[in-house]
């Protein structure tokens, strides 16, 4: 039987984090988490959208427990305060779904000059995992049986490159190598926290998941910017030709986040077409995503550039 949104389960008494929370994967993971009793802190760049979300997230679960704070993962300052403000209000996170992500975008930079697309999709998290490590090493977990992190990443994690010499694209950029190289990014911190877990002789576990290809707003906002009406409609045609629907997108994400069945540092993603669809299952990353050199490269460059350190 396929894994659907009707197992995930009785989450009361769970604190929930989900990054990009007010639409597209994040807005439904938030809905179905919130439809099983777990109390959803709603982190989303624009207040604005996240109250709209809120407002219909509450009209089909009339109970929602539903925190909606301020969180711009383009912004050190921002991610501290944030943290800061979970810190002062919860003893506990027993799940923290690193959700929000720019994707194929011109290049652009973050408020502390890193390159956009892995300063949100990467850094951003990656700082903000550390600085709530501590709330999440006190929970219990979705299950009891441990906290979990989850990655967000991609299937193109399978064509990304981590570029040290050049990471945030200051010499030569391209958009779909800049977003590939996030996503791969986010499978290197995904496992390589996990390794860190398990040496400390932690409960919690780091997993990561890919949506395959989903219907959401992240597709239009490269074409947007680039304004390129051309793309734009390619791109509307692609989510109605190939696409599953958000929802479906969040199922990889849910299964990571609560099914027994997900271990540390396994990656989940859709079963069916060419891992764009179907419902989730354990998979196999690209063999550069289990790369623990670089990974543990990668993790010290992130330390360095973000002044975020793990206290494991």
């Amino acid at each position: 039987m396929p894994w659907t949104s009707t197992d995930v389960p009785d989450l009361t008494g769970s604190t929930v984090v989900v990054t990009g929370a007010n639409s597209g994967l994040g807005f439904e993971a938030t809905r179905m988490l919130a439809e099983n009793d777990a109390d959803v802190v709603m982190a989303c760049r624009s207040v604005e959208r996240g109250e709209r979300a809120v407002d219909e997230i509450t009209k089909s679960v009339e109970d929602a427990s539903l925190d909606l704070r301020e969180l711009d993962l383009a912004s050190l300052a921002s991610i501290e305060s944030f943290a800061d403000g979970l810190h002062r209000d919860y003893d506990a996170v027993d799940l923290l779904l690193n959700n929000a992500g720019v994707m194929a975008v011109p290049r652009q930079t973050t408020e502390d000059g890193f390159e956009l697309q892995l300063g949100v999709n990467h850094l951003g998290h990656f700082a903000l995992t550390g600085r709530l490590l501590d709330l999440v090493l006190a929970a219990d977990g979705p299950r009891g049986d441990g906290a979990r992190v989850v990655a967000v990443s991609s299937g193109a994690h399978r064509r990304g490159e981590i570029d040290f010499d050049d990471l945030h694209g200051r010499e030569e950029y391209s958009k779909w190598g800049a977003y590939c190289q996030s996503k791969l990014a986010n499978l290197l911190h995904a496992f390589e926290l996990q390794r860190r877990l398990d040496a400390a002789g932690e409960d919690a576990v780091g997993v990561a998941a890919h949506p395959g290809y989903a219907a959401t707003d992240l597709q239009r906002r490269g074409p947007e910017q680039e304004g390129s009406t051309l793309k734009l409609l390619g791109m509307k045609l692609l989510n109605k030709v190939v696409a599953q629907t958000a929802e479906r997108g969040a199922l990889p994400l849910l299964y990571a986040a609560t099914s027994e069945d997900v271990e540390g540092g396994e990656y989940v993603g859709p079963g069916g077409w060419r891992r764009m669809r179907g419902y989730p299952e354990v998979q196999r990353p690209s063999e550069r995503a289990r790369d623990e050199e670089k990974a543990e490269r990668l993790w010290r460059v992130s330390e360095e550039v973000t002044g975020v350190e793990y206290e494991l």
